[in-house]
């Protein structure tokens, strides 16, 4: 290995590198030669600005460009049945209203003998609102396939029968109540 080292030592020391510095005004200079070669013609001097301008309007572009297609319009990135159509929009409503509707009856219902079920109906509930996340993941991906659809619309009325079968319990348990007390004598 030394000896390539002491070869291209000896090949470059008999050269004489121009190290110097060019003098004041140099650049001037050049431009000067340049403009008397051609007359007509600018010299065109790239600043440090140019590249970088053009590289942030071809990535601003390209967001643009990709954003749009990705996010057509924000309503539908939404994902839910109110992007589809304004039917769909009517439909979760009715759906949403209903829903909020029974949960405050049954919070309002909440008592020692039912907190179990309670509990045990709001686990479930839960467990469809991560479904119907899933299924408006799904609405985005499928661009509003009517399966997917289907399938929201059958989540908002799972969910709306588990209420109203809670709250039936509810009520079972406070006739049962209700009836153990008249029959009980004093």
């Amino acid at each position: 290995m030394k000896t390539d080292n002491n070869n291209l030592n000896e090949l470059f020391e008999g050269l004489d590198f121009n190290t110097a510095k060019p003098e004041t005004g140099h650049k001037e200079r050049f431009f000067q030669k340049l403009k008397e070669q051609n007359p007509g013609q600018k010299p065109k001097v790239r600043s440090l600005w140019t590249p970088i301008l053009s590289i942030a309007a071809s990535i601003t572009l390209a967001l643009l460009l990709f954003g749009n297609l990705l996010n057509p319009n924000q309503e539908y990135s939404k994902g839910d049945l109110a992007s589809v159509s304004p039917e769909m929009k009517e439909t979760q409503d009715f759906y949403s209203s209903l829903i909020q509707k029974e949960l405050n009856t049954l919070e309002a219902e909440k008592s020692p003998e039912t907190q179990a079920i309670v509990k045990d109906a709001l686990l479930q509930m839960e467990k469809l609102e991560n479904q119907y996340a899933k299924l408006k993941k799904d609405l985005l991906k499928s661009g509003n396939d009517n399966r997917v659809i289907y399938a929201m619309i059958n989540n908002f009325q799972q969910r709306i029968d588990l209420l109203q079968q809670v709250l039936d319990q509810i009520e079972n348990i406070k006739s049962f109540k209700t009836q153990n007390h008249e029959s009980t004598t004093i």
